[in-house]
């Protein structure tokens, strides 16, 4: 039977405009937009007064990882439901290379978790943590199958680290299979220096996290990174950027029409180093990596997301809880598990701090939430734009109501939020996915709790950098 929806009376935002029109939702695809009229056997939606959004597409997820022990504290089920009552409607999750598997195998092994969990929508990124000879043809089959991203590290020698030779090896075979190639860029080899020496110091509590990772390790490897690159000839993607000098690096490369596309996260626009200060070791609640930085690195990402610089807010959600969690790490920081909680709250937060607060606009909102990682990441125009006969993933927010934020009313499984106690503008009142309503007013809906009704995707060729501001 032929299902109808109609969105009617609000306004539509996408990348370049704001229009007063509604939308025609037939069978879980958006049918229609404009000034439409009576629709037969068509369930009304009053969105009057409301903003229509796309779904939001998270592009750096760690659902279900076991990159290190502990795994992390959401998998697939508890971790796309909040996403989903958070106004996501699809993640791209990283896929760790897990001990005595090949990336190939680890990949699949990920997907099987996933597939019977994910409420929302779901794609992978291939991580490598260990390079070998038959990497290339494995790449190959990666991209053929529809996995068309990989991830290196740059740092935790010994884990996951890449040498500059395997990162050049990676970009090359990676760029000619059409793969984009995300690079998590900090200097491995000089944090453990600064780690250790802080540590013998007698600098064991959270602040030693922040202290052994200055600025100037994320932008010495986002300089090398981008130089390794160009010498392979292959487009490259940077995750979670935190520093001002690295914004201003890739503004540079940019400059020189070089494929480089950048993400920035939510706790990296709004949240700063007095966190590890906390009392009791809650500091240790706000150990990610890179850390936490200060307010002038803050607004220079606002203002790289504005130029188009940085076009891509990820939550990088990496949850660890605090209590049996975070608390390994009591008497060494470098024993605290590296992550926190952030696909919940990233689409309000980033509204709030970003629009509500004058940094972007509503249209700068849907393309770096929703559009620009579609696009990067080979799901556009399924997924990021609400046009006929994309997938219906629509979120329909207030822009007057509130958002109060705190752990006790949130739905990700993780003890605590970085945002406790914030009180943030703008309110997610309903959010579909394909056409179901799968979460109203906070809470999810019986079909928003359905554990394996979200659908793996199969992405194109990845993008080759960012579009035109």
């Amino acid at each position: 039977m032929t299902r109808r929806i109609l969105l009617r009376g609000g306004h539509v935002v996408d990348e370049q405009s704001i229009t007063h029109v509604d939308v025609l939702i037939i069978d879980g695809a958006i049918a229609e937009i404009g000034q439409l009229g009576e629709i037969a056997d068509a369930e009304i939606v009053d969105c009057t007064g409301k903003l229509v959004l796309p779904g939001g597409v998270d592009a750096h997820t760690h659902m279900d990882s076991k990159s290190f022990d502990p795994a992390t504290s959401d998998d697939f089920y508890t971790g796309t439901r909040a996403a989903a009552v958070g106004g996501t409607t699809t993640i791209i999750d990283y896929s760790a290379q897990l001990p005595g598997l090949d990336v190939w195998d680890s990949v699949q092994s990920h997907a099987a978790d996933a597939a019977d969990k994910a409420v929302i929508d779901w794609g992978l990124h291939a991580q490598i943590a260990r390079f070998d000879d038959t990497l290339p043809t494995q790449l190959g089959e990666l991209a053929r199958s529809g996995v068309t991203s990989v991830k290196t590290f740059m740092a935790y020698r010994g884990a996951l680290m890449l040498n500059d030779g395997e990162l050049f090896e990676v970009l090359r075979t990676a760029g000619s299979a059409g793969m984009q190639v995300c690079v998590h860029a900090e200097n491995g080899d000089v944090i453990d220096v600064l780690a250790r020496d802080l540590v013998n110091k007698g600098v064991t509590g959270p602040r030693g996290h922040l202290l052994s990772r200055p600025p100037e390790t994320e932008a010495e490897a986002v300089s090398r990174a981008i130089r390794i690159s160009r010498m392979a000839d292959a487009p490259l993607y940077l995750v979670h950027l935190s520093t001002e000098e690295s914004a201003q690096l890739v503004a540079e490369a940019r400059r020189e029409d070089w494929p480089i596309t950048a993400e920035t996260c939510t706790h990296y626009l709004t949240l700063g180093p007095e966190l590890y200060d906390a009392p009791d070791f809650e500091g240790a609640k706000a150990v990610l990596t890179p850390p936490l930085r200060e307010k002038h690195h803050h607004d220079a990402l606002w203002s790289a997301l504005d130029t188009g610089v940085l076009g891509i807010v990820s939550s990088d959600h990496c949850p660890y809880c605090f209590d049996g969690q975070k608390s390994l790490g009591r008497d060494d920081f470098r024993r605290i598990p590296n992550g926190g909680p952030g696909v919940e709250h990233r689409m309000i937060v980033t509204w709030s701090e970003g629009v509500a607060s004058g940094r972007l606009t509503p249209n700068q909102f849907v393309k770096v939430t929703a559009a620009e990682p579609a696009r990067q990441f080979g799901l556009y125009p399924r997924k990021g734009v609400l046009a006929p006969g994309s997938d219906a993933d629509i979120v329909i927010l207030d822009p007057e109501g509130t958002t109060s934020v705190s752990a006790e009313n949130q739905v990700q499984n993780v003890d605590y939020t970085l945002w406790e106690g914030w009180s943030l503008t703008g309110r997610i009142d309903a959010v579909y996915s394909r056409g179901d309503l799968i979460a109203h007013d906070g809470v999810l809906t019986a079909e928003g709790d359905r554990a394996g009704r979200g659908r793996y995707l199969t992405r194109a060729s990845a993008g080759t950098g960012l579009t035109t501001p």
